[in-house]
């Protein structure tokens, strides 16, 4: 079971391709992580494989299924999509943010049960949000926002969650809450693909990297692998450190020269 892009290749304006020819699989109980300088096509590899984009050429599968076959609710109830910027046209309290989640289990003139409450509020704890549910969302911090949408996705309980930087405008503590809900939550079962800035939440959290360089697949593997100083100069044009502990890399910085 697995949601599989191969050989896509997705242009904006004609023949200009952002992504070129990239094949990347995330089976179900396990951690992704794209990663890449700005524009190298991390946020539209997400869409394509959750449906939000179609790429000119080559397929995705959804557990051996063709993802753009499948209605949008259908593709909803299998893939939750968390993007990177919440933007909310209406003072939403968190609670009814967070709510939104269910909607593919709910039919299309119902509401939502008891159980999509549990479900959100549940989400909503996890976060730690749970103390925040009647605010609007209009008056919470961008950091806080991040994590509403996060709880949205995860009260979807889709089995494949994919999240652009869900480790962005968030403090440290919160990073670590985010990410070790989703790394539980992928011993579970939870297939997780996840883009990120921050090469230690790779390094720490996942279980396999992807790195892109212009649109194209730098390299693909474990961490520790792909994570190099030598292919992370080459996707970002600039010099790192790898920290080990004589086991094995600890922490990626930017090598200061001087």
């Amino acid at each position: 079971m697995s949601l599989l892009a191969r050989a896509i290749s997705f242009a904006y304006v004609p023949e200009k391709y952002v992504l070129t020819e990239v094949t990347v699989e995330v089976e179900r109980g396990e951690i992704l992580f794209l990663l890449g300088a700005n524009g190298s096509g991390k946020t539209t590899l997400l869409e394509c494989l959750c449906g939000v984009r179609i790429p000119q050429h080559g397929t995705v599968l959804l557990d051996g299924r063709e993802l753009f076959k499948l209605s949008a609710r259908e593709r909803a109830k299998y893939v939750a999509y968390v993007p990177q910027f919440p933007e909310a046209a209406f003072a939403y309290t968190v609670e009814e943010m967070v709510l939104f989640g269910r909607a593919p289990h709910v039919g299309p003139f119902g509401r939502p049960g008891r159980n999509d409450w549990e479900r959100a509020y549940r989400a909503l704890a996890l976060v730690g949000l749970d103390g925040l549910s009647l605010r609007p969302i209009t008056t919470l911090s961008g950091g806080e926002k991040r994590l509403v949408l996060i709880a949205r996705g995860l009260a979807q309980e889709a089995p494949y969650l994919l999240l652009d930087e869900p480790d962005a405008h968030l403090d440290p503590a919160n990073q670590h809450r985010v990410l070790s809900v989703i790394a539980n939550l992928a011993k579970e079962g939870l297939g997780v693909v996840a883009t990120t800035h921050n090469p230690n939440s790779a390094l720490l959290y996942g279980k396999r990297v992807l790195l892109l360089r212009a649109g194209k697949t730098l390299a693909e593997g474990a961490p520790k692998d792909a994570l190099s100083a030598e292919l992370l100069k080459e996707a970002y044009g600039i010099p790192f450190q790898i920290v080990g502990d004589g086991v094995g890399p600890r922490a990626i910085l930017p090598k200061v020269e001087g």
